[in-house]
């Protein structure tokens, strides 16, 4: 399921990984749904410790219909996340097309309550054997 290399970003000293994967048993093509799973991992390589306050998704369904999405944290969680330190979790994404993108960043503060946006990047959502974003 993650065998491949992920999509990476870093933004002041953030690494933001994103793997995704295509869930046939969950996808319906015949019905127009197809859903991929994304482990997400973030790392924090920079002096001081950083905490997830926010999200902001842009999706982009083949047919170039965009959705953004926002909201607190991410699954329910405000992670802090120490030097050194690094916090995954996985979520899932469905769309009425067997391809798209996500896009998106993270709100975090760091010790001094400085706020910026790490930056989730752009990655492909297709079906196997489908085209690839590099």
């Amino acid at each position: 399921m993650h065998d491949a290399r992920p999509y990476e970003a870093e933004t002041d000293g953030v690494i933001v990984r994103v793997r995704p994967s295509y869930l046939a048993g969950q996808s319906d093509p015949d019905e127009g749904r197809w859903v991929w799973a994304y482990q997400v991992e973030i790392e924090n390589r920079g002096s001081q410790a950083v905490q997830l306050m926010a999200r902001r998704w842009i999706i982009t369904d083949a047919t170039g219909h965009v959705e953004t999405v926002r909201g607190p944290g991410v699954v329910g969680e405000q992670p802090l996340i120490g030097p050194g330190d690094s916090y995954s979790y996985a979520s899932g994404c469905p769309l009425p097309t067997p391809s798209g993108t996500m896009e998106g960043a993270y709100v975090m503060t760091d010790a001094t309550g400085r706020e910026f946006e790490a930056t989730i990047p752009a990655f492909s959502l297709d079906v196997p054997g489908g085209r690839v974003l590099n």
